[in-house]
């Protein structure tokens, strides 16, 4: 039985620092969709690519092995490349997340990161972005998206909120500007 009293209040805000398992520095625990996107790599597109080309050809493979008696494969191929792309995207999308996490080498990402919020910072604007829902909210978006790019077999869901919940100290965003600015 735990001592841990039986609820107790989420932390907010920079409060909030995740224990990280991983490899690499963490740099959010739970990064907004554009911000995956944008830190998407080279590497990234090609998986995408390939199994959006993959699919339709290996229908197309077996089709030519143990032909289906079908007056048209169009559709079918069509769907399968429709398939294979989203897969593709959740892949690629779950490939860069994972660098946010730090479950991946991300050395590039921890830079961009710094620069991308130490200007921020620079500026006086809030590090995640501005919300117009109220923090209540922004905790549960945030609860329902961390870590939700593991459940992408189940349903594909992702952080479309600007929250203040990431798992890491922002303090090193703050005096990366103010060393910079001097």
């Amino acid at each position: 039985m735990s001592d841990a009293p039986a609820s107790t209040p989420a932390p907010s805000g920079s409060q909030f620092v995740a224990k990280h398992p991983g490899d690499y520095p963490l740099i959010d625990a739970d990064p907004h969709f554009s911000r995956v996107v944008r830190y998407m790599r080279p590497s990234d597109y090609a998986t995408w690519a390939a199994l959006g080309a993959a699919t339709p050809a290996a229908l197309a493979a077996w089709q030519t092995m143990d032909p289906v008696p079908v007056r048209n494969l169009r559709p079918a191929l069509k769907v399968a490349a429709f398939l294979g792309l989203s897969a593709g995207f959740l892949l690629a999308y779950q490939r860069s997340t994972q660098r946010f996490w730090g479950w991946r080498e991300n050395a590039p990402e921890v830079a961009r990161d710094i620069e991308e919020l130490s200007q921020r910072a620079r500026e006086g604007k809030p590090l995640y972005g501005e919300s117009e829902i109220s923090p209540y909210l922004q905790g549960v978006a945030h609860r329902n998206s961390a870590f939700s790019q593991l459940k992408f077999s189940a349903i594909p869901w992702f952080n479309f909120v600007n929250h203040p919940n990431h798992g890491v100290d922002t303090s090193k965003y703050y005096e990366s500007a103010k060393a910079e600015s001097s």
